[in-house]
């Protein structure tokens, strides 16, 4: 059995079995190590050698959590979320809920889709701007699985399809992985044969917004995010509006989201519209919340480590065609899988495509399918598990602005929906791609 996939079902298993994701990841690392043949220091080793790959990431979570929560306590969004309750109260009509619910989604969709491309800040306006918002999906009953599909899908549909921002980092690694293979290419063949694999996610989310259409009651809580807010006037509402402008400007023009949350964070410390010592209790509590989902992605990184040591990914790979023999249709979908379990496991499409470009490409080519077909391939097998993955930042992001009141389950309200309504849609379309074009 190969100790790739033995590794990421044991992963994948006790995560959907309620075991803390990061006890799953290294649990799972451990068994494919050992399987593979790795000693158990070795794996220890490997895995705390990954670990350091995740640093950036993990602390660019810790302190746009304690942004968010400065955000929160300067009362901004209290100010905001009361102004829309009020319309809904004042018309308390059905047609006015839906078209809020309506409004909602529309406007999280198109913020998702512009992190990725047109203002690249990826995951960080997640913790800014979904927990202010949780008071008003709960008046409206709007179900967070939803919500979560809506911004896993802006976030991976976008750079599988449009060559701007994440979008053109995504297809720029297709390019050179099929370099890397020995196969020349250019960038403009990527993204009109993304097309066919990305309609797989825009059947998915229609299929997620009928889906989970109905009301879901979820109890007034209150938010972990900030403990206090001050009294808010027209001096800390600026002063809330010239960090958010400032956080996005140094991240897109640093490509660093450490360094945009502390141009955020310093605009208010430096305002002296605060007490210092407030702000230090809101920023240490605000890291608090988003601190266990860096956890979870330096795991993330020491399991990734782990399951490419093993040096059993291409072997993965190659079963396809000692399996299938030399039928089209199943290598086609053999691939699909294949992708889905790495990728499902690294948490990275970025990663993925290295690795199973350098064995899809040269069998492509043996099995006779034309160039596009094989760019549609590698680029789907990439993009799928991306989404529903437990170590997916695609996955972790939602579940950071959804949680904060703890009534949003990372696997079963995120990474299930994600999964079912994105990946599998995406398999058949990736599918039909591989074989028509």
């Amino acid at each position: 059995m190969n100790s790739v996939l033995i590794a990421i079902l044991i992963m994948v298993v006790l995560s959907l079995c309620k075991l803390n994701v990061i006890l799953a990841l290294f649990i799972g690392a451990l068994a494919g190590g050992l399987i593979s043949g790795m000693g158990v220091t070795d794996v220890i080793g490997v895995f705390t050698g990954g670990i350091v790959n995740g640093a950036e990431i993990a602390l660019s979570y810790a302190l746009l959590g304690g942004f968010a929560a400065l955000i929160a306590y300067s009362g901004i969004t209290d100010v905001m979320v009361d102004k829309i309750l009020e319309l809904l109260k004042t018309s308390k009509t059905k047609k006015a809920r839906v078209l809020a619910k309506v409004s909602l989604i529309i406007t999280l969709l198109i913020i998702s889709m512009m992190s990725q491309n047109l203002i690249p800040v990826h995951i960080a306006f997640i913790p800014i701007l979904v927990p202010p918002l949780i008071s008003l999906f709960n008046e409206l009953e709007l179900d967070r699985r939803l919500i979560a599909v809506v911004i896993t899908f802006g976030l991976t549909f976008t750079y599988a399809v449009l060559p701007f921002g994440y979008g053109q980092i995504f297809q720029n690694t297709i390019v050179t992985s099929f370099q890397n293979a020995g196969v020349e290419i250019n960038f403009q063949d990527v993204a009109p044969n993304m097309i066919i694999p990305a309609l797989g996610f825009v059947v998915g989310l229609i299929l997620a917004v009928f889906y989970f259409r109905k009301p879901r009651k979820y109890l007034n809580k209150e938010s972990d995010l900030a403990t206090s807010t001050v009294r808010v006037s027209k001096s800390t509402i600026l002063t809330a509006l010239v960090a958010i402008v400032v956080t996005f400007t140094v991240q897109f023009f640093t490509d660093s989201m450490i360094f945009g949350a502390l141009g955020g964070i310093m605009i208010f410390f430096l305002s002296f519209r605060f007490k210092w010592s407030d702000l230090d209790v809101e920023l240490v509590n605000g890291i608090k919340i988003m601190a266990y989902i860096g956890m979870v992605m330096l795991a993330a990184n020491g399991f990734a480590s782990v399951i490419t040591e093993t040096g059993d990914v291409l072997p993965l790979v190659n079963s396809i065609t000692d399996v299938l023999g030399d039928n089209k249709a199943f290598i086609v979908m053999g691939m699909l899988l294949v992708g889905l379990v790495v990728t499902m496991g690294i948490g990275s499409s970025f990663a993925t495509l290295p690795i199973i470009a350098a064995i899809f490409v040269p069998m492509g080519a043996e099995l006779g399918l034309s160039m596009s077909a094989i760019i549609a391939i590698v680029g789907t097998a990439g993009v799928l598990g991306d989404a529903g993955s437990p170590a997916s930042d695609s996955t972790l992001g939602p579940t950071a602005g959804l949680n904060v009141d703890g009534q949003h389950d990372h696997i079963w309200d995120t990474c299930v929906p994600t999964f079912i309504f994105l990946n599998i849609p995406v398999v058949i379309t990736g599918f039909i791609a591989g074989m028509i074009l």
